[in-house]
């Protein structure tokens, strides 16, 4: 298939002065154009993109995404670093994963906590309320971080 940068922009949510970016960074070698030097993007781009965008949320600065498209123009004999990379791209996201698990965790036991001392008309009934009237993974995380109920 073949589409053109604003095809790409609107299938991708990527705005079209980043994929404009992006093409200058040399992100995409192989990009044929139209007359009047018009981009027109194969599903070869489509898998860039993707790549670049997962690399990308996953904390890699757009330097180091380069040289990872280096690595993969460069063919087997880079093979091994581009393994690394993601197996460290793997270790980190499941590192963040885990802060924002405990975030949400936080999250969600204050909304109960909150929704508890309206419903009580009472931040202090709220927080005097029995252990068998807190539902159990609310109860488990007040228990997990504040040691105590």
């Amino acid at each position: 298939m073949e589409y053109s940068i604003g095809e790409m922009s609107e299938a991708t949510g990527i705005p079209i002065s980043t994929l404009r970016y992006y093409d200058r960074e040399g992100f995409f070698p192989g990009i044929r154009r139209k007359g009047g030097g018009i981009r027109v993007f194969s599903d070869v781009e489509v898998g860039t993109i993707k790549t670049v965008e997962c690399l990308k949320n996953s904390g890699l600065s757009i330097k180091e995404i380069k040289q990872f498209l280096l690595w993969c123009q460069e063919g087997d004999s880079s093979l091994e670093h581009r393994r690394g990379m993601f197996y460290e791209r793997l270790e980190e996201t499941a590192a963040q994963m885990e802060v924002m698990q405990k975030t949400m965790d936080m999250i969600k036991y204050k909304c109960w906590y909150y929704d508890t001392a309206i419903a009580l008309d009472s931040e202090q009934a709220a927080k005097n309320i029995s252990e068998r009237q807190i539902p159990e993974e609310i109860l488990r995380y007040k228990k997990e971080h504040y040691g105590f109920l």
